[in-house]
């Protein structure tokens, strides 16, 4: 591998308060020695750019972010082509006078992607593409002016990795990318076989949980699917190798509920749980915490319902920190997360690994590849979906027995020392992106 050879990471938008993975994935990865250059394809929005976590300051890879458009869902394709092409004149002139075949395999992708998309119930979503398409011309035309870049890499499988895909066709370039969760199992994502024509153009794939990679061999071919979970986030790690003993309450539950929330996560059910201890006069506080995800106004209604307003508490992000401070704090960790219609889950909640790391006994379901962190009744306990009165029942058990809840958070703590270890994780990656890079 060249000294100088440079990994381009394409993603949404960087740095993402919510995506704490991706960033601790990168800042390892300069960690073991890979050069990196960023490839942003829209701002961070409002709500995810806090907090700021410390770690985003540790990497040097530079950021280059694309054009930002106007939106598509407000104005008709003709009059946002309009609005937005001269952002991608230069770029349209350049691929095409020097890369005229990759441009028009390119051309020709967007345009049967767009007819096969307009053959099905997603239509509407048809002039997402040419966005797409025009991203990566933009992206082609950075790409030939740091020559240093010799490989791209997209996180989700679906707009990112679209453009990522686009690119490498402009340009020659390989590419590959990671998928997490609803973008592999969405159809509305990659709609018409749109998965498919990535995962067989890619040179391999990465994705976090074997539950996920068994899902995307079925359509990967002789494309190589590899298993690398996130393991641990950094900022954590660092607070972990400093942390002080856990001062989780004995008389009043303190339980904790972290993530995103929507409705994938299960916190509705965390609320209804709530109004059940409260019937039956358990004393208990509960903190949900995370960045709104639509849902927030929901579960405010429903906590005021139940007259759970003193004793349940949306707080919203927190830092690193922060959040160290209630994992050391509670009693129970909570998060009954559930498979929707659409097909959205989670792969590996990344926060059940957090919570487990800090020594906080977990209850959660047994859904897609969480089974592969919690094992029943060793490492923690495992409820139905959509079940209430399963995760009182949990809780109060972890509460009335004191050696169970030690016994699983000694355990937890083992498997993500042992499996979840960020660092020996990066260098997985890493050895995947010097194969593509020599």
């Amino acid at each position: 591998m060249s000294p100088h050879a440079t990994v381009g990471y394409v993603l949404k938008a960087f740095p993402r308060a919510s995506e704490t993975f991706i960033t601790s994935e990168i800042y390892r990865l300069e960690q073991a020695g890979l050069s990196l250059t960023l490839f942003v394809t829209k701002p961070v929005e409002e709500h995810d750019r806090s907090p700021r976590h410390p770690v985003v300051d540790q990497i040097h890879a530079p950021i280059d972010c694309l054009p930002v458009t106007t939106s598509l869902s407000t104005s008709s394709l003709s009059r946002w082509v309009a609005t937005n092409s001269s952002l991608f004149a230069s770029g349209l002139f350049t691929i095409m006078r020097r890369q005229p075949l990759g441009f028009a395999r390119a051309v020709t992708a967007t345009l049967m992607q767009i007819v096969r998309t307009s053959r099905t119930v997603w239509s509407f979503d048809k002039k997402s593409y040419v966005k797409d398409f025009f991203q990566a011309v933009a992206l082609a035309e950075r790409l030939h002016q740091s020559p240093e870049v010799r490989h791209l890499h997209a996180h989700y499988a679906h707009g990112a990795t679209t453009v990522a895909w686009l690119a490498a066709m402009m340009t020659g370039l390989s590419f590959s990318f990671t998928g997490h969760a609803k973008d592999i199992y969405a159809e509305s994502l990659n709609p018409a076989g749109l998965l498919r024509r990535k995962l067989a153009a890619a040179r391999f794939v990465v994705t976090c949980t074997e539950v996920n990679q068994r899902h995307l061999q079925q359509f990967a071919h002789t494309t190589p699917v590899h298993r690398v979970y996130h393991g641990l986030n950094a900022d954590l790690t660092h607070l972990l190798a400093q942390a002080r003993q856990r001062t989780a309450p004995q008389d009043t539950l303190r339980l904790l509920s972290v993530g995103r929330l929507v409705p994938k996560k299960g916190f509705d059910i965390v609320v209804e749980a709530c109004g059940i201890l409260q019937s039956r006069d358990v004393p208990f506080e509960a903190f949900l915490v995370g960045p709104d995800g639509g849902q927030s106004s929901i579960l405010q209604q429903r906590i005021v319902e139940l007259g759970l307003s003193q004793s349940v508490h949306i707080v919203g992000p927190l830092s690193q920190a922060e959040l160290h401070e209630e994992y050391a704090r509670a009693t129970a960790f909570c998060l009954p997360c559930r498979v929707l219609g659409n097909g959205d889950r989670d792969g590996i909640p990344n926060v059940l690994v957090e919570a487990m790391a800090c020594g906080v006994p977990v209850i959660t379901t047994g859904i897609s590849g969480i089974l592969e962190l919690v094992t029943d009744e060793r490492t923690g306990l495992l409820i139905p979906p959509n079940n209430p009165e399963a995760l009182v029942e949990a809780i109060l058990r972890l509460h009335h027995d004191p050696a169970l809840a030690s016994r699983l958070s000694t355990e937890a703590q083992a498997t993500v020392h042992t499996r979840f270890d960020g660092e020996q994780l990066a260098h997985q990656l890493v050895t995947l992106f010097q194969q593509v890079l020599v």
